[in-house]
Formats: structure tokens, C-alpha cells, sequence
């Protein structure tokens, strides 16, 4: 199953990235391919995470670092709305569908 970003949470996920990459060479790679395998998950199960507020929009953690994939599914896939951190400006992308 595809997905795509909202252009706000692609420049999350770039911008996190850079931070991790910054902190520790190598780390910004990881936290790419926790990303993307929680993606594939999602993408293969958009169902197995819980609703976290109505028009079925989820949140699925990923283990290593602090953010989660906030997302919605589509025909065609799933629609990233935010790489959120965990415990940082709860739901400041609610704007974004």
C-alpha cells in the first residue's frame, strides 16, 4: 500500500532526519528505516492502530525515537499528517485535513 506525506509532515520527517543525523552520524539512517518499516506495517494493517479522533485518523508509535505516524487511510493507501513528536504541542496538526 502507497502513502504520501501532507507537505507540513514531509518537512517534519526531513527536518527529523537532520536532527538525529545531527546528534549521532548514522542515526538520522535509523531513524529512516524505523520510519519506514513502521510505514510498511501500516500500509500492510492501516486498521491495527487505534482512532485517535474522528474521520479515522490514527497514530502509530514507533519504538526507538519519540514521534509517531499520524495518519489517515485513503483509497489508494494512507496519507501522512504529521511525524509528531510524543509528548511535545499534542495535536497542533489537527489543521491538516
Amino acid at each position: 500500500m502507497n502513502y504520501s506525506f501532507h507537505p507540513a509532515a514531509e518537512a517534519e520527517f526531513l527536518e527529523s532526519v537532520g536532527y538525529y543525523e545531527s546528534k549521532v552520524p548514522g542515526l538520522g539512517g535509523a531513524f529512516m528505516e524505523e520510519f519506514e518499516a513502521l510505514a510498511n506495517l501500516v500500509g500492510e494493517s492501516p486498521k491495527a492502530w487505534q482512532v485517535e479522533l474522528p474521520l479515522d485518523i490514527r497514530r502509530a508509535p514507533l519504538h526507538r525515537f519519540p514521534l509517531s505516524i499520524v495518519y489517515r487511510e485513503r483509497p489508494d493507501g494512507f496519507q501522512v499528517l504529521a511525524v509528531a513528536h510524543d509528548r511535545r504541542r499534542p495535536q497542533y496538526w489537527l489543521g491538516r485535513f
